[in-house]
């Protein structure tokens, strides 16, 4: 599996990893965490998700709120990452002003935040991205087992496809 470690870490960049690596794992290979890192803010025991950037954030971003919490776990905190926030990591915070979560880039942490997903269905959501490759359209959501009309709805206005 292949994720992008971005944020407070010696060397940040894009790392190959095991299969059901953990986020730990994947901060470790980008040669640690920096002093100014927030560890807290991740989920360090998730799974690593295929494809997404665990964010490491600092306690100035976390107090400017250009990123979130979350461990690849993506989120992710289960999958992927942290939330990253709308500094640069393409992934704004959910329920920041104007920021959407990308169902294509999006770790599982990063979905769990979203209202009423769980940590359960944020799997099956970036487990359906696996299986089917990028959603085309936020209504694509629907055939992801546990979403619903109402589900979507409530969402709906938070994610976006890119």
């Amino acid at each position: 599996m292949t994720v992008h470690v971005a944020g407070a870490v010696k060397h940040p960049g894009v790392y190959t990893l095991p299969a059901g690596s953990r986020i730990l794992q994947a901060v470790e290979s980008a040669g640690g965490a920096l002093p100014a890192a927030v560890l807290d803010a991740l989920n360090l025991a998730a799974l690593a998700a295929d494809g997404t950037q665990i964010m490491v954030p600092t306690q100035a971003q976390l107090a400017a709120g250009t990123a979130g919490s979350g461990g690849s776990g993506s989120g992710a905190g289960g999958a992927g990452g942290g939330v990253p926030g709308a500094g640069g990591s393409g992934l704004p915070q959910p329920g920041s002003q104007g920021a959407l979560v990308n169902l294509n880039t999006a770790t599982a942490e990063q979905l769990d935040a979203l209202p009423g997903v769980g940590p359960v269905l944020a799997g099956r959501i970036v487990a359906w991205r696996s299986d089917h490759g990028p959603f085309t359209s936020v209504d694509e959501l629907d055939a992801v087992s546990g979403i619903g009309a109402k589900m979507l709805a409530n969402i709906r206005p938070l994610v976006t496809v890119q």
